[in-house]
């Protein structure tokens, strides 16, 4: 007689089913700023197809993509001679915006710091 264990039918998962209020709870934690689907399911040990099908039969519209930055206008002059710079001067990068301010950034400038900056001039 073979014990449970060895069934292969008893090794797979048993289908939960889940209260309506659970749902609608674990829906709410998925749309708020910042939750990201996938961390939120694998907190309650559910397939993030789950959590979208579930979002669709609660009449949650997906949500929409991110306002994308607007194409700028870019200019780009040919190489000029430059003054010599000694080994190991860092490079700079200047902006010229539509009004004509210039923001001058350096090879060193972290890429979050700028996109921010970027950001806050679009407002």
């Amino acid at each position: 007689m073979s014990s449970n264990n060895d069934d292969p039918a008893a090794l797979r998962r048993k289908r939960r089913s889940w209260a309506l209020e659970e749902k609608r709870r674990i829906i709410d934690e998925s749309l708020e700023d910042g939750a990201l689907i996938a961390e939120v399911a694998r907190r309650y040990d559910l397939n993030a197809n789950q959590l979208f099908t579930w979002r669709r039969q609660f009449g949650v519209e997906p949500t929409a993509l991110q306002e994308l930055a607007p194409i700028l206008p870019v200019t780009i002059t040919p190489d000029t001679p430059t003054e010599y710079s000694a080994p190991g001067s860092t490079g700079q990068m200047e902006i010229v915006l539509a009004e004509g301010d210039r923001i001058i950034v350096w090879s060193d400038v972290k890429t979050a710091a700028l996109s921010r900056v970027v950001k806050a001039l679009r407002r």
